[in-house]
């Protein structure tokens, strides 16, 4: 497990969530199977951020996509650089960082701020992407799953 310190990454020994387990229990991933869920927690690692941590800004490279396991994490999406609203607040169970899950992404278009003490599952985007080429079932269900988000977020961005 990775815990983030002073804007550091650094391992820790004893993870607090089995990566298994959280996809098991987060709904975007509700519809794999056991066999899928396996895969993907192997390509995963848990990290913590302290508060008013930065997981991502606007403009960052487009590695992970994360689920948030414990704390809250202000979303905001941003438009020519800056954030163009206050931004969503997304709690236990929720994924977000979904760039990660588009091929064409050059970087992040929003920030991910911790609120508090936050610990989420961080899964590799292009080993994701190859597993989802590997087994079209999975990356049928996934996609149909980024689809519903990637459209949430938008909607909620133009709602205000």
């Amino acid at each position: 497990m990775l815990i983030h310190r002073e804007n550091r990454m650094s391992e820790v020994s004893a993870p607090l969530h089995a990566p298994f387990d959280v996809l098991a229990k987060t709904s975007f991933f509700s519809a794999l199977n056991a066999a899928q869920l396996q895969k993907i927690a192997s390509i995963a690692r848990l990290e913590q951020w302290p508060r008013s941590s930065q997981i991502y800004n606007i403009g960052d490279p487009v590695r992970y996509l994360y689920v948030l396991l414990d704390g809250m994490v202000r979303f905001a999406i941003g438009v020519g650089g800056r954030n163009a609203s206050a931004g969503d607040i997304l709690e236990q169970g929720q994924v977000f960082g979904w760039a990660a899950l588009v091929p064409e992404a050059k970087g992040r278009i929003a920030t991910a701020s911790c609120m508090n003490d936050c610990s989420v599952l961080a899964i590799d985007g292009q080993e994701l992407l190859g597993l989802m080429e590997a087994d079209h079932s999975m990356g049928y269900k996934v996609m149909k799953q980024l689809n519903l988000l990637i459209t949430g977020t938008f909607t909620s961005f133009a709602a205000g």
